[in-house]
């Protein structure tokens, strides 16, 4: 999923609202990217951390990181779902506390997949880790859904140079709060906004959104109610003893069924 708007028009709350929503499951566990900050207490999510898993923020090395054992989730998953679940597909039974739905919401995405130029060596590590981190989320967009993996990229454009276009592409779903430009309304929803100006963001007041819903013609205008810092705080932390590791409740569950899976490699929230 790509979320797309101008400063202050409703993506923070849009985000706000859906943590709250999905907080008092325990069949849904949340990571966070946040590419504004440096650490939690610095953000929008310093009031939803405690309903988190995992946190990183603009290093891009501790971001690589979460990436990468998220993929590895990915792969631990894809490698025993016929024999934990009995199907191929988490959604034909559904998530669980034993097997959560894992969001993985990266915030600022520009910020992880920059390119950097330069013939330093420190520069020359950094193009690497975005390249990497590219290709990391290519695979969870691409392989993650069946397996119960949601990544939700959130950026002011979603335009190529902010979300590589072999991720942003893919993406089945776009949403966009207000643009101001054709351009950056295009990147978020596609070129058949073109044909229905009447909805296009560019005409939108803050906390509306615009999305393409499967089979409807046209595009949809959705309202995210205001959600509060406060309101979020207080969901969190009622909620935050269900905040479980999925890679732990995925060892559990081996357990259980008398399985093996790959060892969880490590990661430090």
């Amino acid at each position: 999923m790509k979320v797309a708007s101008v400063p202050g028009a409703g993506k923070t709350s849009g985000v706000n609202k859906f943590v709250c929503d999905f907080a008092p499951s325990a069949a849904v566990q949340i990571a966070a990217a946040d590419g504004k900050v440096s650490r939690a207490s610095e953000g929008d999510y310093a009031d939803l951390v405690k309903r988190m898993f995992a946190f990183c923020g603009d290093d891009l090395d501790e971001a690589n990181a979460l990436f990468k054992r998220l993929v590895e989730l990915r792969k631990r998953r894809s490698a025993t779902i016929r024999d934990v679940l009995g199907v191929k597909n988490m959604w034909h039974v559904g998530p669980s506390a034993e097997w959560p739905l894992t969001v993985l919401i990266i915030d600022e995405a520009h910020t992880y997949f920059g390119e950097y130029k330069g013939s330093d060596a420190e520069t020359k590590r950094l193009a690497a880790l975005t390249a990497e981190n590219a290709r990391l989320e290519e695979d969870l967009v691409k392989k993650g859904r069946s397996v119960g993996i949601l990544v939700i990229l959130i950026s002011q454009k979603t335009t190529g140079d902010a979300i590589p276009t072999f991720i942003r592409d893919v993406c089945p779903i776009g949403l966009s709060f207000v643009q101001k430009t054709v351009e950056a309304v295009v990147a978020a929803l596609g070129e058949d906004i073109r044909n229905w100006p009447d909805s296009s963001p560019v005409t939108l007041q803050d906390g509306v959104a615009v999305m393409a819903m499967q089979g409807r013609p046209g595009y949809t205008r959705i309202r995210t109610p205001y959600v509060s810092d406060a309101d979020a705080a207080r969901v969190a932390d009622a909620t935050s003893h269900l905040t479980a590791d999925p890679d732990l409740c995925l060892d559990a569950l081996l357990r259980t069924t008398g399985r093996t899976a790959p060892p969880t490699p490590s990661l430090t929230k």
